[in-house]
Protein backbone atom coordinates (compact mmCIF):
# COMPACT_ATOMS: atom_id res chain seq x y z
CA UNK A 1 0.00 0.00 0.00
CA UNK A 2 3.17 2.22 0.87
CA UNK A 3 4.53 1.53 -2.73
CA UNK A 4 0.79 2.40 -4.32
CA UNK A 5 0.60 5.64 -2.45
CA UNK A 6 3.82 7.00 -4.19
CA UNK A 7 2.86 5.53 -7.61
CA UNK A 8 -0.81 7.00 -7.45
CA UNK A 9 0.89 10.59 -5.58
CA UNK A 10 0.53 12.83 -8.19
CA UNK A 11 -2.60 11.98 -9.44
CA UNK A 12 -5.73 13.81 -8.61
CA UNK A 13 -7.76 11.33 -7.01
CA UNK A 14 -4.95 10.95 -4.55
CA UNK A 15 -7.13 12.75 -1.91
CA UNK A 16 -9.81 10.01 -2.10
CA UNK A 17 -7.05 7.08 -2.19
CA UNK A 18 -5.31 7.83 1.17
CA UNK A 19 -8.60 7.80 3.18
CA UNK A 20 -9.72 4.60 1.53
CA UNK A 21 -6.40 2.56 2.43
CA UNK A 22 -6.27 4.22 5.95
CA UNK A 23 -9.70 1.99 6.37
CA UNK A 24 -7.91 -1.50 5.59
CA UNK A 25 -5.12 -0.48 7.47
CA UNK A 26 -7.35 0.21 10.59
CA UNK A 27 -8.42 -3.43 10.04
CA UNK A 28 -5.60 -5.04 9.69
CA UNK A 29 -4.67 -3.05 12.86
CA UNK A 30 -7.73 -4.42 14.82
CA UNK A 31 -7.60 -7.76 13.85
CA UNK A 32 -3.47 -7.89 14.44
CA UNK A 33 -2.69 -8.73 10.88
CA UNK A 34 -0.02 -5.80 9.86
CA UNK A 35 1.86 -9.08 8.29
CA UNK A 36 -0.91 -9.98 5.78
CA UNK A 37 0.44 -10.12 2.15
CA UNK A 38 -1.49 -9.69 -0.43
CA UNK A 39 -1.86 -14.09 -1.31
CA UNK A 40 -4.11 -13.70 2.32
CA UNK A 41 -6.55 -11.04 0.88
CA UNK A 42 -9.48 -13.43 -0.57
CA UNK A 43 -13.09 -13.55 -0.37
CA UNK A 44 -13.66 -14.22 2.86
CA UNK A 45 -10.94 -11.97 3.99
CA UNK A 46 -12.51 -9.23 1.99
CA UNK A 47 -16.32 -10.09 3.43
CA UNK A 48 -14.95 -9.60 7.02
CA UNK A 49 -13.42 -6.38 6.24
CA UNK A 50 -17.23 -5.24 4.86
CA UNK A 51 -18.62 -6.44 7.98
CA UNK A 52 -16.12 -4.48 9.88
CA UNK A 53 -16.17 -1.89 7.70
CA UNK A 54 -20.06 -0.84 7.83
CA UNK A 55 -20.03 -1.04 11.90
CA UNK A 56 -17.58 2.08 11.71
CA UNK A 57 -19.18 5.14 11.89
CA UNK A 58 -17.88 8.12 10.06
CA UNK A 59 -16.83 10.92 12.48
CA UNK A 60 -18.08 14.39 11.20
CA UNK A 61 -15.81 17.79 11.68
CA UNK A 62 -18.80 18.80 14.42
CA UNK A 63 -18.15 16.16 16.20
CA UNK A 64 -21.09 13.93 15.14
CA UNK A 65 -21.05 10.79 13.43
CA UNK A 66 -22.98 9.11 10.54
CA UNK A 67 -23.49 5.28 9.04
CA UNK A 68 -20.76 4.05 6.89
CA UNK A 69 -22.58 3.51 3.47
CA UNK A 70 -22.02 -0.08 1.56
CA UNK A 71 -20.94 2.24 -1.45
CA UNK A 72 -17.94 4.01 0.96
CA UNK A 73 -16.80 0.61 2.02
CA UNK A 74 -16.78 -1.18 -1.42
CA UNK A 75 -14.70 1.91 -2.38
CA UNK A 76 -11.81 0.71 0.01
CA UNK A 77 -11.75 -2.70 -1.07
CA UNK A 78 -11.79 -1.58 -5.08
CA UNK A 79 -8.67 0.21 -3.71
CA UNK A 80 -7.25 -2.29 -2.32
CA UNK A 81 -7.93 -4.53 -5.44
CA UNK A 82 -5.75 -1.80 -7.77
CA UNK A 83 -2.78 -1.99 -5.06
CA UNK A 84 -2.84 -5.96 -5.18
CA UNK A 85 -2.90 -5.87 -9.02
CA UNK A 86 0.02 -3.42 -9.44
CA UNK A 87 1.97 -4.92 -6.85
CA UNK A 88 1.57 -8.32 -8.90
CA UNK A 89 2.23 -6.07 -12.12
CA UNK A 90 5.81 -5.06 -10.84
CA UNK A 91 6.30 -8.65 -9.74
CA UNK A 92 6.11 -9.54 -13.64
CA UNK A 93 3.02 -12.47 -12.17
CA UNK A 94 -0.07 -12.86 -14.08
CA UNK A 95 -1.63 -13.04 -11.00
CA UNK A 96 -4.44 -10.82 -9.98
CA UNK A 97 -6.26 -9.97 -6.79
CA UNK A 98 -8.36 -12.87 -5.62
CA UNK A 99 -11.54 -11.14 -4.85
CA UNK A 100 -14.07 -9.40 -7.23
CA UNK A 101 -15.00 -5.70 -5.62
CA UNK A 102 -19.01 -5.43 -6.47
CA UNK A 103 -19.66 -2.64 -8.91
CA UNK A 104 -20.97 0.62 -7.67
CA UNK A 105 -24.53 -0.20 -8.92
CA UNK A 106 -24.67 -3.01 -6.60
CA UNK A 107 -23.79 -1.14 -3.50
CA UNK A 108 -24.51 2.30 -4.27
CA UNK A 109 -28.29 3.74 -3.35
CA UNK A 110 -28.65 7.02 -5.18
CA UNK A 111 -30.56 9.81 -2.65
CA UNK A 112 -34.33 10.05 -4.43
CA UNK A 113 -34.88 13.85 -2.64
CA UNK A 114 -34.78 16.78 -5.03
CA UNK A 115 -35.83 20.22 -4.33
CA UNK A 116 -37.89 22.53 -6.21
CA UNK A 117 -37.64 26.26 -7.33
CA UNK A 118 -39.08 27.15 -3.87
CA UNK A 119 -36.73 24.85 -2.14
CA UNK A 120 -34.12 25.90 -4.13
CA UNK A 121 -34.87 29.71 -3.10
CA UNK A 122 -35.02 28.98 -0.15
CA UNK A 123 -31.76 27.91 0.44
CA UNK A 124 -30.45 30.94 -0.98
CA UNK A 125 -32.83 33.05 1.25
CA UNK A 126 -31.04 31.54 4.47
CA UNK A 127 -27.80 32.79 3.38
CA UNK A 128 -28.97 36.22 2.74
CA UNK A 129 -32.51 36.98 3.96
CA UNK A 130 -31.67 34.55 7.72
CA UNK A 131 -34.65 34.61 9.75
CA UNK A 132 -34.62 36.38 12.95
CA UNK A 133 -36.40 35.85 16.19
CA UNK A 134 -37.94 38.66 17.89
CA UNK A 135 -35.45 40.85 20.00
CA UNK A 136 -32.74 39.88 17.91
CA UNK A 137 -30.33 42.83 16.86
CA UNK A 138 -29.60 43.49 12.89
CA UNK A 139 -26.34 43.33 14.01
CA UNK A 140 -26.46 39.59 14.80
CA UNK A 141 -28.82 39.30 11.38
CA UNK A 142 -24.98 40.17 9.53
CA UNK A 143 -23.14 38.67 11.47
CA UNK A 144 -25.00 35.19 9.96
CA UNK A 145 -25.11 36.89 6.74
CA UNK A 146 -21.15 37.30 6.99
CA UNK A 147 -21.10 33.54 7.83
CA UNK A 148 -22.93 32.42 5.10
CA UNK A 149 -21.49 33.99 2.48
CA UNK A 150 -19.67 30.88 1.46
CA UNK A 151 -22.62 28.68 1.41
CA UNK A 152 -24.60 31.59 -0.47
CA UNK A 153 -21.66 31.11 -3.09
CA UNK A 154 -21.34 27.54 -3.53
CA UNK A 155 -25.12 27.56 -4.14
CA UNK A 156 -24.63 30.49 -6.90
CA UNK A 157 -21.40 28.25 -8.68
CA UNK A 158 -23.86 24.71 -8.30
CA UNK A 159 -26.97 26.35 -9.59
CA UNK A 160 -25.07 27.50 -12.68
CA UNK A 161 -22.65 24.82 -13.27
CA UNK A 162 -24.42 21.70 -11.78
CA UNK A 163 -20.72 20.77 -10.42
CA UNK A 164 -20.08 18.05 -8.18
CA UNK A 165 -19.22 19.71 -4.73
CA UNK A 166 -15.45 19.10 -5.23
CA UNK A 167 -15.42 21.01 -8.51
CA UNK A 168 -17.77 23.89 -7.12
CA UNK A 169 -14.90 24.80 -4.37
CA UNK A 170 -12.67 24.21 -7.22
CA UNK A 171 -13.69 26.72 -9.42
CA UNK A 172 -11.12 30.11 -9.68
CA UNK A 173 -10.26 32.67 -12.01
CA UNK A 174 -6.72 32.85 -11.18
CA UNK A 175 -5.93 33.50 -14.78
CA UNK A 176 -3.06 30.50 -14.08
CA UNK A 177 -5.40 28.17 -13.58
CA UNK A 178 -7.14 28.88 -17.24
CA UNK A 179 -10.80 28.12 -15.85
CA UNK A 180 -12.78 31.65 -16.74
CA UNK A 181 -13.09 32.37 -20.07
CA UNK A 182 -14.20 35.98 -19.58
CA UNK A 183 -14.57 36.90 -23.84
CA UNK A 184 -16.72 33.81 -24.22
CA UNK A 185 -18.56 33.16 -21.37
CA UNK A 186 -17.07 29.46 -20.56
CA UNK A 187 -15.96 27.59 -17.55
CA UNK A 188 -13.42 24.94 -17.33
CA UNK A 189 -14.38 22.83 -14.44
CA UNK A 190 -11.20 21.06 -14.70
CA UNK A 191 -8.37 23.69 -13.64
CA UNK A 192 -4.85 23.66 -15.86
CA UNK A 193 -2.50 21.49 -14.57
CA UNK A 194 -5.22 18.80 -13.33
CA UNK A 195 -5.74 15.28 -14.67
CA UNK A 196 -9.27 14.38 -15.43
CA UNK A 197 -10.48 11.42 -13.82
CA UNK A 198 -13.60 9.02 -14.19
CA UNK A 199 -15.63 11.68 -12.83
CA UNK A 200 -15.01 14.01 -16.23
CA UNK A 201 -15.04 17.82 -15.43
CA UNK A 202 -16.32 19.59 -18.67
CA UNK A 203 -16.36 22.73 -19.65
CA UNK A 204 -19.97 25.06 -19.73
CA UNK A 205 -21.15 28.18 -21.02
CA UNK A 206 -22.11 30.30 -17.89
CA UNK A 207 -25.32 31.69 -17.22
CA UNK A 208 -25.94 35.65 -17.72
CA UNK A 209 -26.57 35.91 -13.93
CA UNK A 210 -23.56 34.34 -12.97
CA UNK A 211 -21.11 35.84 -15.33
CA UNK A 212 -20.53 39.42 -13.87
CA UNK A 213 -19.78 37.50 -10.66
CA UNK A 214 -16.69 35.95 -11.82
CA UNK A 215 -15.87 38.62 -13.89
CA UNK A 216 -15.68 41.09 -10.14
CA UNK A 217 -14.39 38.23 -8.21
CA UNK A 218 -10.50 37.19 -7.58
CA UNK A 219 -9.04 33.73 -6.71
CA UNK A 220 -11.06 31.16 -5.22
CA UNK A 221 -15.03 31.91 -5.86
CA UNK A 222 -15.55 29.66 -2.84
CA UNK A 223 -12.66 30.66 -0.37
CA UNK A 224 -12.92 27.58 2.04
CA UNK A 225 -11.98 24.21 1.88
CA UNK A 226 -15.45 23.12 2.28
CA UNK A 227 -18.80 24.18 3.46
CA UNK A 228 -19.89 20.80 4.02
CA UNK A 229 -20.92 21.87 7.92
CA UNK A 230 -22.67 25.25 6.80
CA UNK A 231 -24.61 22.96 4.37
CA UNK A 232 -25.59 20.66 7.58
CA UNK A 233 -26.61 23.70 9.30
CA UNK A 234 -28.94 24.82 6.34
CA UNK A 235 -30.30 20.76 6.06
CA UNK A 236 -31.75 21.50 9.76
CA UNK A 237 -33.20 24.96 9.56
CA UNK A 238 -35.20 24.21 6.44
CA UNK A 239 -35.83 20.97 7.67
CA UNK A 240 -34.49 19.21 4.42
CA UNK A 241 -34.68 15.70 4.65
CA UNK A 242 -31.61 13.29 6.39
CA UNK A 243 -29.96 10.55 6.11
CA UNK A 244 -28.04 11.64 2.90
CA UNK A 245 -31.12 12.50 0.91
CA UNK A 246 -30.57 16.38 1.06
CA UNK A 247 -26.37 16.42 1.33
CA UNK A 248 -23.70 18.65 -1.04
CA UNK A 249 -24.88 17.07 -4.32
CA UNK A 250 -28.47 18.08 -3.32
CA UNK A 251 -28.14 21.19 -5.76
CA UNK A 252 -26.04 19.31 -8.28
CA UNK A 253 -29.15 16.76 -8.88
CA UNK A 254 -32.07 18.83 -8.37
CA UNK A 255 -30.78 21.05 -11.25
CA UNK A 256 -30.47 17.88 -13.58
CA UNK A 257 -34.23 17.24 -13.09
CA UNK A 258 -35.43 20.31 -13.13
CA UNK A 259 -33.53 20.66 -16.59
CA UNK A 260 -34.42 17.42 -17.63
CA UNK A 261 -37.67 18.41 -17.96
CA UNK A 262 -37.31 21.82 -19.57
CA UNK A 263 -35.01 20.11 -22.06
CA UNK A 264 -37.09 17.38 -23.36
CA UNK A 265 -35.06 14.08 -24.25
CA UNK A 266 -33.85 15.32 -27.52
CA UNK A 267 -32.09 17.60 -25.63
CA UNK A 268 -31.11 15.94 -22.65
CA UNK A 269 -27.23 15.23 -24.39
CA UNK A 270 -26.86 18.33 -23.85
CA UNK A 271 -27.77 18.26 -19.88
CA UNK A 272 -25.10 14.99 -19.72
CA UNK A 273 -22.35 17.17 -21.31
CA UNK A 274 -23.17 19.51 -18.14
CA UNK A 275 -23.30 16.96 -15.83
CA UNK A 276 -19.75 15.63 -16.97
CA UNK A 277 -21.44 12.16 -18.15
CA UNK A 278 -20.52 12.57 -21.61
CA UNK A 279 -16.89 12.86 -22.68
CA UNK A 280 -14.99 13.63 -25.59
CA UNK A 281 -14.16 10.98 -27.95
CA UNK A 282 -12.14 10.31 -30.66
CA UNK A 283 -14.81 12.49 -33.43
CA UNK A 284 -14.24 15.43 -30.83
CA UNK A 285 -10.23 15.48 -32.51
CA UNK A 286 -11.66 16.29 -36.04
CA UNK A 287 -14.78 18.73 -35.13
CA UNK A 288 -13.64 20.36 -31.94
CA UNK A 289 -15.73 21.03 -28.75
CA UNK A 290 -17.73 24.05 -29.25
CA UNK A 291 -20.06 25.29 -25.65
CA UNK A 292 -22.21 26.86 -28.09
CA UNK A 293 -23.47 23.39 -29.01
CA UNK A 294 -24.69 24.20 -25.10
CA UNK A 295 -26.80 26.81 -25.20
CA UNK A 296 -30.04 25.23 -24.69
CA UNK A 297 -28.80 23.60 -21.47
CA UNK A 298 -27.69 26.97 -20.78
CA UNK A 299 -30.86 28.70 -21.62
CA UNK A 300 -32.90 26.47 -18.96
CA UNK A 301 -30.14 26.88 -16.59
CA UNK A 302 -30.99 30.66 -16.76
CA UNK A 303 -34.30 30.19 -17.03
CA UNK A 304 -34.40 28.94 -13.56
CA UNK A 305 -32.05 31.47 -12.07
CA UNK A 306 -34.56 33.66 -13.18
CA UNK A 307 -37.46 31.63 -11.60
CA UNK A 308 -35.20 31.58 -8.29
CA UNK A 309 -34.95 35.44 -7.99
CA UNK A 310 -38.58 36.33 -8.28
CA UNK A 311 -38.49 33.78 -4.30
CA UNK A 312 -34.93 34.75 -3.91
CA UNK A 313 -34.52 38.92 -5.61
CA UNK A 314 -30.47 38.63 -4.20
CA UNK A 315 -29.93 35.27 -4.67
CA UNK A 316 -27.21 35.87 -7.34
CA UNK A 317 -26.06 39.61 -6.60
CA UNK A 318 -22.11 40.40 -4.83
CA UNK A 319 -21.79 38.63 -1.92
CA UNK A 320 -19.55 40.28 0.96
CA UNK A 321 -15.94 40.89 0.69
CA UNK A 322 -13.77 38.42 -0.16
CA UNK A 323 -11.60 36.99 2.85
CA UNK A 324 -8.68 36.36 0.71
CA UNK A 325 -7.40 35.97 -2.44
CA UNK A 326 -4.26 33.70 -2.38
CA UNK A 327 -4.67 30.06 -3.42
CA UNK A 328 -5.91 27.96 -1.10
Amino acid sequence: MANYLIARETRASISAIRPRLAHVVAYLTEIGKLDAVCEDIDEDWIDAFREWASEVPIALPNGDTRERAPGTVEASVRQLAAVINLAEANRNTLSRAKFVPKKPAEVSQTPMYRADIPTLAAMFNYCIDPKMAKGESEKLRDRRIQFREQLHRFLQISVTTWARPDAAHDVSVDSKRAQWHSASRTLNLNPKGRAQTKKYRPIIPVARQMAPLLDGHKGFYVEVASVRQAFEALQQALYLPGDREAGLKLVRRSMAQLARRRLGERDWVEGKIFLGHHRPDVSDIYAPFDPDYLSRAREVTEQIIDEIIVLAPNAFQPTGGQRRNEPR
